[in-house]
């Protein structure tokens, strides 16, 4: 079975890209879409009070992260949307492994909302950590969507520069060689 063709894998090697890329297209327009969902999630809880909606969206997001990080993004509900809305566009390629370390703290933030959201619905003094939580998701979502400024993609390379992480073999690109300054 060819590299991919697997069904758990994260990116994909393209002719001439010497490390698994994902579509920059695709991941903007998910970031996009799960941004649209935060709003969501944020307004109802936040402004009106609705908290209930919380646990829904961030458990959604959660495992859109998830199936994205541990088994492929072609996988994931909002990325098979993203794709869709994208096909008829050329892809940007850009470096998958950075991606997924940013998706990695999408999973860990939309987890601590999920989990703390539960107790949100029976005690409010929860509502200052999973508020927080929500600003940072919503301004990371902003940033990739909007600018295509992978915040996550920049806290990799620090975690390399401080020598947190190896670096890998092949240098990845970000979108518009960004993580390079």
């Amino acid at each position: 079975m060819s590299e991919n063709k697997k069904i758990i894998s994260f990116g994909e090697f393209v002719d001439g890209i010497g490390f698994k890329v994902l579509n920059e297209r695709a991941i903007r327009a998910n970031s996009g879409i799960m941004f649209l969902l935060g709003i969501i999630a944020f307004i109802n809880g936040f402004i009106l009070k609705q908290y209930i909606v919380i646990p829904y969206i961030s458990g959604f997001l959660l495992f859109s992260f998830a199936v994205s990080v541990l088994v492929n993004p072609k996988f994931s509900p909002i990325m098979i949307l993203s794709n869709w809305i994208v096909s008829k566009q050329k892809p940007i390629y850009v470096g998958a492994v950075q991606k997924r370390f940013a998706w990695s703290l999408g999973i860990g933030l939309s987890l601590a909302i999920f989990v703390l959201s539960f107790y949100l619905l029976t005690d409010v003094k929860y509502f200052s950590p999973v508020c927080l939580l929500c600003l940072i998701c919503l301004v990371l979502l902003f940033f990739e969507t909007a600018f295509g400024i992978c915040i996550g993609c920049k806290f990799y390379y620090l975690a390399i520069k401080l020598k947190l992480m190896k670096e890998p073999e092949v240098k990845p690109n970000c979108i518009g060689e960004s993580c390079e300054k």
